[in-house]
């Protein structure tokens, strides 16, 4: 049995804050979730009482050892993976350069990479770059704009025998489309495949060794966590890749992924934050059966707030709905426009109204520009959101 909503909200002191003497409602999860008491308690402890560098003979710093062996292991539960296969960075961005940088070197000129016009610009910069590079091509499947859908016949057409690598997103950070990779999986078999998981990893449990995926990112901030970058990548890439790095640092995987010092207390933050998601459905059992119980019962409580907000939203006169409907396989991101009004005094009347919402392209520029609109309003639950903060935002967009 999982945790109920408000003993979920229980745990995040930010959710005490008020604006304009109301109750902030936190609507930006897509952008960056907020923080439990336990993940923050974690990081301090760490910092508090075993900083130290790694791999030295003395107990602060093997204490240290241990807790990033420990935060690997929680990953590795995360995401159905070993241990060695888990590697931490700054971000996904910056682990996504480093990983192509990587495989560049491994690779001849006039080799392939396919990307898609459906993702965030951290899946598709970073492989660009490569034709500046080493001389890759770099080719493009397209999205459906009416669908929010990418375009899986294009995507067949531009694989070929030169094709090394599909960088494709799980999720669709600006419309909510959760992308069908066990697809592209099976139309890319030679090819290796990279997935961009920042947006999926908050909302459905991932399995790397169903996925069939080489290599996968995500970043702890979109759930629950500190700002840090986590990278999957199969044991024998990651032991054999020609990552940059100091001649003197460690060269057994998965450190010889890792450049310099790592965040040692946002790594101990991200083990902290995978076992309070598996501690949601309390004690028994495994970690990874736990985590198997959270999502799925978070996923039905997403699934009920999308079908309220979408169902409400559609209800506003000049309104337009962007992505998959609450139908469909989606996350709980509902995006939107109203016609005449641009999207920063919609989302300064909600902040007024103590609603936290976001505007923009969010860094998936093509898939805005594809919309055909300059922007988006972009509004995501999370597991501390309420049926009542969505009635409230709805009544508010109602009375504006």
């Amino acid at each position: 049995m999982i945790a109920s909503t408000e003993e979920i909200r229980a745990c995040f002191p930010a959710l005490a804050r008020r604006h304009n003497g109301l109750p902030v409602a936190y609507f930006d999860a897509p952008g960056g979730t907020q923080v439990p008491s336990a993940v923050v308690e974690a990081m301090s402890d760490y910092l508090l009482h075993h900083n130290a560098n790694t791999h030295w003979a003395y107990p602060t710093s093997a204490e240290t050892d241990a807790i990033l062996l420990a935060a690997r292991e929680a990953v590795a539960d995360f995401l159905n993976a070993s241990p060695h296969e888990i590697a931490f960075g700054n971000n996904m961005t910056t682990l996504t350069f480093h990983l192509a940088r990587s495989l560049g070197r491994t690779w001849q000129r006039g080799d392939e990479v396919i990307v898609t016009e459906l993702d965030h610009h951290a899946n598709v910069a970073p492989w660009r770059a490569l034709e500046r590079d080493f001389g890759i091509t770099i080719k493009t499947a397209r999205m459906i704009p009416e669908a929010a859908q990418l375009d899986y016949d294009h995507f067949a057409s531009l694989l070929g025998p030169r094709t090394k690598l599909v960088a494709v997103g799980g999720a669709s950070n600006a419309v909510g489309t959760i992308n069908d990779l066990a697809r592209v999986r099976s139309m890319a078999e030679s090819a290796l495949l990279f997935v961009d998981a920042v947006h999926l990893a908050p909302h459905e449990l991932i399995d790397v060794q169903d996925l069939g995926c080489d290599f996968l990112a995500c970043s702890s901030y979109k759930f629950y966590g500190p700002h840090a970058g986590i990278l999957f990548a199969r044991g024998d890439l990651l032991e054999s890749l020609p990552f940059p790095k100091l001649d003197p640092a460690p060269d057994d995987a998965p450190e010889r992924a890792e450049t310099g010092t790592q965040n040692h207390e946002g790594i101990a933050g991200i083990g902290a934050t995978v076992e309070f998601l598996a501690a949601l459905s309390g004690t028994e059992g495994s970690r990874r059966a736990r985590l198997m119980q959270t999502f799925a019962a978070l996923h039905e409580r997403g699934l009920a707030l999308t079908r309220k907000l979408w169902d409400g939203l559609a209800q506003v006169n000049g309104i337009r709905l962007y992505g998959p409907p609450p139908t469909a396989r989606r996350t709980p991101t509902v995006s939107f426009t109203i016609d005449g009004t641009d999207c920063e005094t919609i989302v300064k009347r909600f902040a007024d109204a103590a609603l936290f919402v976001s505007h923009g392209d969010f860094y998936a520029a093509t898939v805005i520009e594809r919309l055909g609109v300059p922007q988006i309003v972009r509004v995501g639950c999370g597991a501390y959101t309420t049926d009542e903060e969505v009635e409230r935002l709805l009544a508010t967009l109602m009375s504006s």
